[in-house]
């Protein structure tokens, strides 16, 4: 296999690292254009908790090397220092881990729906941007047939929480019932709405839509009763609201110190309870310094989401099973691939000696019956057939670059109309 991974989440590196090199959709393409001046073929997975590069290597072109070096671009870091939070995977480890990804096993709560449609997401807009081939493809394609199987053989993700829900749930353990609560929600997109949907369920009573674009604002607002604004109204909100969820797609901070200040002013002795779930971050840190201001990122998840996994382990264990089969198949398939065109090449040459020597054979001969010519020819390709057998069988088994190269060299294959 000639697959490669590398990426940071929520495991790996802090929140102020993953925001650094995290990729929002809006972004995705213009950073696969920028992914394609180091790699040929690539697709970017980044959510909320990851960022992670898949490539294939071709050429002389090493994969790994390649997507360290755009992540370094894309963090604005250009010594070592980025290596430390970066985890590596090859070839099955890479596959390996993508299926754990699609599946849930990876995210911050365990068995969330969100991340499948990302990984589909991430497939669907490298294929628009032409950074995909079939090696990539296939990979990807499994890991989302793996994701949706695990989810229907498994509770994996029975009664599952996401992100948007977590949030939610530390806001109103927090603030207590939140029906007395006015619920601020700056964000329009997937978690915003997730954010609101849960909000409404958990039984609060007012909940502000604020977002960049009035109209995804109003859209939300006008399914879950909520009221909408522009961002340019969020000063007023602020000196009211409760709780405040911020999971905008902002490339800069949406709420600083000197407007949360303005707003508290407003309201010295009524707490104000932010929840930043996005990434980058909506909210600025200092934020957090200002009286009876209580601010949280998710990072600030991990407790809720560690009991969430302690009460999934048998389904995880069950899922990982199913995950390690789907791995081996994917394996087996990969290295038919890579020695298809070893195996093209050698039966292309067997047949050009097998041709020649017939035809040597047959100018030698007394003139020949249709019948007799079809008998010689059946029975020169059977033996070059049983000859090739057991060395084509073995290749498919034991397909490694090493045993590829070598049929090569000694059948001196000419690879060129074969690759």
């Amino acid at each position: 296999m000639q697959l490669s991974l590398v990426g940071v989440n929520h495991n790996t590196a802090p929140i102020t690292i993953r925001e650094k090199v995290a990729i929002n959709a809006e972004k995705l393409r213009d950073s696969l254009s920028l992914l394609r001046s180091y790699i040929q073929h690539g697709v970017i997975l980044s959510t909320c908790n990851r960022t992670e590069i898949y490539a294939v290597e071709s050429g002389d072109c090493r994969a790994e090397e390649a997507s360290l070096e755009f992540m370094k671009a894309r963090a604005n870091v250009f010594d070592d220092s980025l290596l430390r939070f970066v985890y590596i995977g090859k070839d099955k480890a890479a596959a390996e881990h993508l299926f754990r990804v699609a599946s849930g096993l990876e995210s911050m709560i365990v068995g969330e729906f969100e991340v499948l449609g990302q990984v589909k997401q991430a497939l669907e807009t490298a294929e628009i941007a032409g950074m995909v081939n079939l090696p990539l493809r296939h990979v990807f394609q499994n890991a989302i047939r793996v994701g949706r199987r695990v989810r229907s053989e498994t509770g994996i993700s029975k009664n599952a929480l996401s992100v948007s829900s977590v949030a939610v749930d530390l806001a109103a353990g927090i603030v207590g019932n939140l029906k007395k609560c006015k619920m601020l929600v700056i964000g329009a997109g997937e978690a915003g709405r997730l954010v609101a949907k849960v909000a409404k369920e958990r039984g609060a009573s007012q909940i502000i839509i604020a977002s960049r674009t009035k109209e995804r604002a109003q859209d939300l607002a006008v399914k879950l009763q909520g009221i909408p604004i522009g961002l340019n109204s969020l000063t007023d909100e602020l000196s009211s609201a409760n709780i405040i969820v911020t999971c905008a797609g902002a490339p800069h901070r949406i709420l600083d110190r000197r407007r949360a200040e303005e707003a508290m002013k407003k309201r010295p002795e009524l707490p104000m309870v932010i929840i930043d779930i996005a990434i980058p971050r909506n909210v600025e840190p200092e934020v957090a310094q200002i009286r009876n201001v209580f601010l949280y990122n998710i990072d600030d998840l991990t407790e809720i989401s560690d009991s969430n996994r302690k009460q999934r382990e048998a389904e995880i264990h069950r899922a990982e099973e199913i995950i390690s089969g789907e791995v081996n198949k994917l394996v087996s398939w990969w290295q038919v691939l890579e020695i298809r065109p070893v195996v093209s090449a050698l039966m292309s040459r067997a047949e050009g000696i097998r041709s020649i020597q017939l035809n040597k054979t047959l100018r030698r001969l007394p003139p020949l019956s249709a019948e007799q010519r079809e008998s010689l020819e059946s029975m020169t390709k059977s033996i070059i057939s049983k000859i090739l057998k057991d060395p084509i069988q073995y290749l498919k088994a034991n397909g490694n670059g090493d045993y590829c190269q070598m049929v090569k060299e000694l059948f001196h294959l000419n690879m060129e109309k074969h690759s």
